[in-house]
């Protein structure tokens, strides 16, 4: 019976998915903007397990310096820019790619064109902000081809072939994160060494292992797979920080982090990640309402309680 509810379940989402892109794609901006701002407002005020993480993860962001007020507001702000996200994920292909790649701006694009100058290719580091299916959009602009990424398998199995046709009908590679004919490492090193380049989100940690870091102050830990593979290839690592603008997109490019080339790569990759981990907090410091983290980054910091539950009772 277990079973069963988890296919209908499934199903059911998948149905709504597809729902969903086609009637977001046929609204107005204005009229989609209005809804999905609603929409996170819904979320923010219903307080889920994700909405309160959040919260607990913008005060860590925040340095603990803003009042019980001050935190709800931005945790406000933060979901309606990750509805925006999911509404500009709905009609990405109905924006269309001149649209998105003359709205987008890229602080420290010097930092791309001299890796590309040298021949060589490049992995953009990002984390959850702002929208990094535009700005895959931009990098498929830029690179003149494709590039490629891993995605999470997701279930069922349906809405996992939907997400991975839509970001292919956007130009991108994808690799399953997991139970792909190959790993999914071993294909990226393959397209990384024959000059291609690649885009992986790295600010959240979703295996066993991990490489530890310092983030905001606290210790973490994030995928070190990003600068083992660059070591290995010899593509260039860049932090890149998505976030909105009023009318479009910004992607603040770090410079490179450096990686040695002599021995095991592997001695490499702490201090590379520190390195990355520290772009990701200056920028995401700057604009912490898109930072669309609803999952838990230290384990010291659990969910936020619920507001009534933070009520002083005088």
């Amino acid at each position: 019976m277990s079973s069963r509810r988890e296919r209908l379940l499934g199903r059911a989402a998948d149905v709504g998915y597809a729902a969903g892109w086609r009637a977001v794609r046929m609204l107005p901006d204005a009229a989609a903007r209005g809804l999905f701002d609603r929409a996170g407002n819904w979320a923010a005020a219903r307080e889920g397990t994700g909405v309160r993480r959040l919260r607990a993860n913008l005060r860590v962001v925040t340095g603990g310096t803003l009042t019980e007020g001050e935190l709800d507001e931005l945790t406000g702000a933060a979901m309606r820019s990750y509805a925006r996200y999911w509404q500009e994920a709905f009609r990405l292909p109905t924006l269309g790619a001149d649209r998105i790649v003359a709205g987008t701006t890229v602080p420290g694009i010097e930092h791309l064109e001299a890796a590309r100058a040298a021949g060589r290719g490049v992995i953009l580091a990002l984390p959850h902000s702002g929208n990094w299916d535009a700005a895959g959009v931009w990098f498929i602009h830029w690179l003149g081809g494709p590039f490629m990424t891993v995605a999470e398998r997701l279930k069922p199995e349906s809405l996992y072939r939907r997400f991975l046709d839509y970001r292919e009908s956007l130009g991108m590679r994808v690799v399953p994160l997991t139970g792909g004919p190959r790993p999914s490492t071993e294909v990226l090193r393959d397209w990384l060494a024959d000059g291609g380049s690649a885009c992986l989100l790295v600010d959240r940690n979703l295996g066993a292992g991990g490489v530890p870091v310092t983030f905001f102050g606290r210790r973490a830990t994030m995928p070190g797979g990003a600068a083992m593979l660059a070591a290995e290839t010899g593509a260039a690592l860049h932090p890149v920080v998505c976030r909105f603008t009023e009318r479009g997109w910004e992607l603040t490019v770090h410079p490179e982090v450096p990686l040695s080339g002599v021995g095991d790569p592997r001695a490499a990759v702490p201090t590379a990640m520190q390195a990355v981990a520290d772009a990701f907090s200056q920028s995401i410091a700057e604009r912490p309402e898109d930072w669309h983290m609803l999952g838990r980054i230290w384990p010291d910091v659990p969910a936020d309680e619920p507001r009534s539950a933070r009520r002083d009772p005088a």
